[in-house]
C-alpha cells in the first residue's frame, strides 16, 4: 500500500518572513503625536499566534503608547540586523500596518498576548505587574517585505494573519 502524506507547498518569500519575525526581537514603532509630527521607537514584539497579531509591552509614561492610545493605525519595521562589511541595502526587512489597541487586563486577549510575550521575554515577567504597563495588539492590516535585491512584495492582512497565526 502506498500512501503518501500531503506537505503544503510554502513560498520562499513566506519562510523568509517567518523567519525574520521568529528571529529578530525588536521593531521600530512609528505613531503620530498630537502635533501630526511622526514619532519613532523602539519596541520588543512577541507573535501572538493565537490571534494572528503582533505583541508589544509598552509604559503609559511613554510618548509612543499615548500617541496609539489616541491615534491607532501604526507602522512597525522589523529589520535583519547588520552584518559587518555586507552590503546594508539587501538587508531582510518588513514594514507591518496594523491598528493597535490596548488590551484589558485580565481578559482572554490580555492572557493570551501575555503568554505570548513572557514566553518570548521571561526575563521581564516582573514587569507585567507594573501598573503603568500594558499590553497593546496589532492588528496587522497590510506589509512590505524585502528579502533582498529584487525579493519584494506586498501582503493583505489574510495573508499577514496566516504568516502571524504559524509563527512563535
Amino acid at each position: 500500500m502506498n500512501t503518501q502524506i500531503a506537505m503544503t507547498h510554502e513560498p520562499r518569500l513566506t519562510l523568509a518572513l517567518r523567519g525574520l519575525l521568529n528571529t529578530q526581537r525588536v521593531a521600530s514603532l512609528g505613531t503620530l503625536g498630537d502635533d501630526g509630527q511622526a514619532f519613532v521607537s523602539m519596541v520588543p514584539f512577541a507573535i501572538d499566534a493565537s490571534s494572528g497579531s503582533l505583541v508589544i509591552h509598552v509604559s503609559g509614561l511613554a510618548a509612543h503608547t499615548r500617541n496609539l492610545e489616541c491615534r491607532p493605525r501604526v507602522s512597525l519595521l522589523v529589520m535583519q540586523a547588520e552584518v559587518a562589511n555586507e552590503a546594508v541595502h539587501a538587508l531582510a526587512r518588513v514594514t507591518l500596518d496594523g491598528m493597535a489597541s490596548v488590551l484589558k487586563v485580565d481578559s482572554q486577549p490580555w492572557a493570551s498576548g501575555r503568554a505570548a510575550y513572557l514566553a518570548r521575554f521571561p526575563e521581564v515577567a516582573y514587569m507585567t505587574q507594573l501598573g503603568d504597563f500594558r499590553f497593546v495588539a496589532i492588528a496587522v492590516t497590510a506589509a512590505r517585505q524585502v528579502a533582498g535585491f529584487g525579493a519584494a512584495r506586498s501582503m493583505d492582512a489574510e495573508e499577514l494573519a496566516q504568516v502571524l497565526r504559524q509563527s512563535a
